[in-house]
C-alpha cells in the first residue's frame, strides 16, 4: 500500500521528538518527549515502534506489558501518510513484541466515533469486549475497549480487504 520503502522498528530515544510532533499533530491531548520516555527506558514496562517511509518516521505505536498483558498506549499515523497500511503494520509490529514479551493478550481503547480504527482493529484480530463511558476529553467521548489474544494478532488480509470495500480504510 506504501509507493515508497516502508521499515517499522523499534523506538528509540532519538525518535521521541519526532514521536512527539506526531502526537502534536495526530491528538487533542499530545504526549511530550518527556512522557514518551517510558517506552524506551531500558528494563521497562514500555514498548515502540516507528514506521518509517522513505526514512521519516510516519506512524507509531506504544504498547505497556505488565503481568502477561499487553496495553496500547497510542498508535498514530501522520495525516498525510494515512490509508497506506501503516496503521496496520504498527499494530502487527506490536502484537510481534507482545508475543515475545510473553503477553497472553492485548487491550487498548478506542474512541467510539473512530470507525477507521475499529476496523483496522478488527482485522487485526480485535474484538470489543467492554465501553468505558466519558474515558476520553476534548472532545468528550466514550471509549470501545478492545481485545485480542496474541495467538489471534495476524491482522487478516481476507478481513482487511472486505473493510476496504466497505469503505471503512
Amino acid at each position: 500500500m506504501v509507493s515508497g520503502p516502508m521499515t517499522v522498528r523499534r523506538l528509540t530515544d532519538a525518535d521521541l521528538p519526532a514521536v512527539a510532533a506526531l502526537e502534536q499533530a495526530c491528538f487533542a491531548e499530545p504526549w511530550s518527549v518527556e512522557s514518551l520516555r517510558f517506552l524506551t527506558a531500558p528494563g521497562g514496562v514500555g514498548r515502540g515502534v516507528v514506521c518509517l517511509c522513505d526514512g521519516q518516521i510516519a506512524a507509531y505505536g506504544g504498547m505497556l506489558c505488565v503481568a502477561g498483558e499487553g496495553q496500547v498506549t497510542n498508535i498514530a499515523t501522520f495525516p498525510s501518510f494515512r490509508r497506506r497500511g501503516l496503521g496496520r503494520a504498527v499494530v502487527q509490529a506490536l502484537l510481534a513484541l507482545a508475543r515475545e514479551e510473553n503477553c497472553e493478550s492485548v487491550v487498548l481503547e478506542v474512541r467510539a466515533s473512530n470507525l477507521p480504527a475499529q476496523c483496522l482493529y478488527t482485522a487485526c484480530g480485535f474484538d470489543v469486549i467492554g465501553r468505558r463511558p466519558h474515558f476520553y476529553r476534548m472532545p468528550a467521548e466514550d471509549a470501545l475497549l478492545m481485545q485480542v489474544q496474541t495467538g489471534a494478532g495476524l491482522c487478516r488480509e481476507d478481513k482487511q480487504e472486505e473493510i476496504k470495500k466497505d469503505g471503512m480504510l
